[in-house]
C-alpha cells in the first residue's frame, strides 16, 4: 500500500485553546503501510519547506504551545505572521520558540531530513555521513544539529521513570583522549580513558510451564554518565529515574550501599558470571550493544559528548517497536515546550 498524507478536519480537545476561523484542529494522519518509512517516501509526505512548516505547526498545537511570559495555554493563530498570540497577555510565540529549534537559522527541511534519517537508521549515522546526504552541509553545522537533537531525545526520556523489577550495573566506555594523556593515565577503574556509566533496565522474569525454565523480559533503558564512583551519584539517579515501589537486582559494589533507603527491596549478589549472564543479563546486553554501537559509527567520543550519544541510544532502544512512527515520536520530542520555565 503507497504511504499518503491525509489532512482531516475533526473537532480537538484543545479547540478552546487554538481559537482559528473553523474552530477545528487539523490532525495529520499518516495511512503506514507495514513497512518503516524509506526516504522516497519522506520526500513524497515532505517535498518542501511550507509541508514542514505547516507538519511542525500541527505537533505543536496538538502538543500545548505555552506562553514563556505568562505561561497560559491559550492561543490564536495569526496566519500572516506565522506566530500565536497569547489570548491573555498578547504575547507572540513563533513557530520555532521554546524548542530544539530555537535560535537556529537552518530550514525546517534540513532539521526534519536529519530527524529522518537518524531515526531511519537503526544504529546511527555519523555527522560526516549526514552530512553529505544533507548536499554537503558544513561538517560543525551538522554536528551542531545532530546533538541538539540528541539533547531533545534526552529531554524526552527524562520524563518517564522506570517501575517493577529492574537490573542496575555500570559499564566502562572508552573516550578520546590525547596522545600524552593515553601514556600518562593508568589502566582500569578510575582512568581517565574511560567514562563510568551507570545503567537500568527494566526486566521482568517470566516461567515457561512447559519446562520450568526461568528467563528475562526486558522493557525500558535508562544510561547516565558518572564523573567517580560516589555512592552519591547512584542515589540520586536512582531517585530521579525509578519508583520507590521497585526492585533492584544489582551486584554488591561499595556504590549502591544505599539503593534499599529508595526501594522496596534491594537484592545483591556476588558479581560471577552467573550474575552477569542471569541475573544482570539485560544491563550486560545493553551495555555491550552501547559500545559496539559508538564504536563502530563514531569511532572517537570525547567525555564530555557521551551522555548524548547514550541518549540517543537509549531513545532508539526504549522505541525499537515503534518502526514507522519512531520519526513522529521523535518530531514531537524536538517541539517540546520544556526550555521555558514560567515566571
Amino acid at each position: 500500500m503507497s504511504r499518503l498524507l491525509k489532512i482531516i478536519l475533526i473537532p480537538h480537545k484543545h479547540t478552546s485553546k487554538f481559537k482559528n476561523a473553523d474552530r477545528l484542529h487539523f490532525d495529520i494522519v499518516l495511512l503506514l503501510s507495514k513497512k518503516s518509512m524509506n526516504i522516497l517516501e519522506f520526500f513524497e509526505l515532505f517535498p518542501n519547506e511550507e509541508s514542514c512548516r505547516a507538519y511542525f505547526r500541527l505537533v505543536r498545537e496538538k502538543e500545548g504551545v505555552v506562553c514563556k511570559k505568562c505561561g497560559e495555554d491559550r492561543h490564536w493563530w495569526l496566519k500572516a505572521k506565522w506566530q500565536w498570540q497569547c489570548s491573555s497577555c498578547n504575547f507572540r510565540t513563533t513557530l520555532r520558540s521554546g524548542t530544539m529549534m530555537e535560535s537556529s537559522n537552518l530550514p525546517l527541511m534540513i532539521w526534519f531530513k536529519a530527524m529522518a534519517l537518524m531515526s531511519f537508521s537503526k544504529k546511527g549515522i555519523s555527522a560526516c555521513e549526514l552530512s553529505r546526504q544533507l548536499g554537503g552541509k558544513r561538517y560543525e553545522t551538522v554536528w551542531s544539529l545532530m546533538h541538539k537533537i540528541r539533547k531533545g531525545m534526552g529531554n524526552r526520556d527524562s520524563r518517564y521513570r522506570l517501575a517493577d523489577m529492574m537490573e542496575f550495573d555500570e559499564g566502562y566506555f572508552v573516550t578520546e583522549t590525547s596522545k600524552k594523556e593515553h601514556q600518562e593515565t593508568k589502566a582500569g577503574r578510575g582512568s581517565n580513558r574511560v567514562q563510568n556509566v551507570a545503567v537500568l533496565a527494566e526486566s521482568t522474569p517470566l516461567e515457561d510451564l512447559k519446562t520450568g525454565k526461568v528467563s528475562r523480559h526486558c522493557r525500558y533503558f535508562k544510561m547516565k554518565v558518572f564523573e567517580d564512583h560516589a555512592a552519591e551519584g547512584v542515589d540520586q539517579f536512582l531517585q530521579e529515574s525509578i519508583y520507590d515501589k521497585s526492585i533492584v537486582f544489582s551486584d554488591q559494589s561499595t556504590s549502591y550501599v544505599n539503593i534499599a533507603d529508595y526501594v522496596d527491596v534491594h537484592i545483591s549478589e556476588k558479581s560471577s558470571e552467573e550474575t552477569t549472564t542471569q541475573t544482570l543479563k539485560w544491563v550486560h546486553i545493553a551495555i555491550s550493544n552501547a559500545k559496539r554501537t559508538l564504536l563502530g559509527i563514531y569511532h572517537k567520543i570525547k567525555g564530555k559528548y557521551l551522555q548524548l550519544y547514550l541518549d540517543e541510544f537509549c531513545y532508539k532502544l526504549n522505541r525499537r517497536y515503534f518502526g514507522e512512527k519512531l520519526f513522529d515520536r521523535l518530531v514531537i520530542a524536538i517541539s517540546d515546550n520544556y526550555r521555558y520555565d514560567c515566571e
